[in-house]
């Protein structure tokens, strides 16, 4: 029996299922929801900025924070 045939069809099936991710992440990235770079009230004090958010985001990502989301509602 030659195993040519099934190495072809095991890098056929590698290289497609890294296409497929590949094209699921940067659609997921390409929606991403905008993260402002400020956001200020009517009298223009800055409340926060977009740096702000990503530390939030990390600080919350570390602590695991997005695996009980659906838990508390918000995912």
């Amino acid at each position: 029996m030659r195993y040519g045939r099934l190495w072809l069809g095991l890098g056929f099936v590698i290289v497609a299922s890294f296409a497929v991710l590949g094209y699921f992440g940067w659609d997921i990235y390409r929606q991403a929801p905008p993260i402002p770079h400020r956001v200020v009230t009517t009298e223009g004090r800055v409340l926060f900025e977009e740096e702000d958010i990503r530390d939030g985001q990390n600080v919350w990502q570390s602590m695991g924070g997005q695996e009980v989301g659906s838990v508390w509602g918000h995912g």
